[in-house]
């Protein structure tokens, strides 16, 4: 506020916007470029980049912030294999007859909900916590909202498959789940499409 150059910008705002009643008198003579001008490319939508390249951009930006705390990642995978072992030291080598089967259908539904709240928790804060920045550059032009999502989700979609791969190549031997190669991709593709849409449900928490 107190520097030459907001001096300047002062007296300049001022000059440019005199001569009205109770105003500074006009007359000083102020360069085009002090003016706004027209946005050179800029489409109809009146955003600057195409579709692609905000995409590109809010990808790599939220790649980077994923990145930047591998701790947290670590503590998630370490968090992972610790439940999974613990799920599968309590079913350990079960058999098929009237007890195990029971078993079973217990270690299944601990399956889902442990990929369930463990993934909707995990995001629950994500849009709240980066709102303001979302919103002035969203004001500001920069990014559609569907680019910001997809982004958004697809730079953290990694870790939400790590996270059932690991739980599931732990407690699916353990437990004694039907041997076969087959069988174990299926039950890994069943639970990893339970963890996103769990994460799914936990953004729409996060936004609303």
């Amino acid at each position: 506020a107190v520097s030459p150059i907001a001096r300047d910008i002062l007296e300049t705002a001022s000059v440019t916007g005199g001569g009205g009643p109770g105003g500074p008198p006009g007359g000083k003579h102020v360069d085009d470029p002090y003016f706004l001008q027209p946005m050179e490319g800029v489409d109809g939508t009146g955003y600057r980049s195409s579709w692609w390249t905000q995409f590109y951009c809010i990808l790599w930006r939220s790649w980077l912030s994923v990145l930047k705390d591998p701790m947290l990642v670590k503590v998630r995978l370490l968090q992972t294999a610790m439940v999974a072992s613990l799920i599968g030291s309590i079913y350990f080598g079960q058999v098929l007859d009237q007890d195990g089967v029971m078993n079973i259908n217990g270690s299944l539904f601990l399956f889902l909900t442990n990929m369930t709240f463990q993934n909707v928790f995990a995001v629950i804060n994500v849009f709240s916590a980066e709102l303001p920045v979302f919103l002035r550059e969203k004001r500001s032009r920069l990014y559609r909202v569907d680019t910001y999502f997809l982004g958004k989700t697809i730079a953290e979609l990694p870790l939400f498959i790590a996270v059932p791969f690991v739980f599931t190549s732990i407690t699916y031997p353990m437990i004694g789940l039907k041997a076969g190669l087959s069988h174990y991709l299926t039950t890994l593709f069943i639970v990893t499409l339970v963890a996103n849409v769990s994460t799914s449900f936990g953004y729409l928490i996060s936004c609303a």
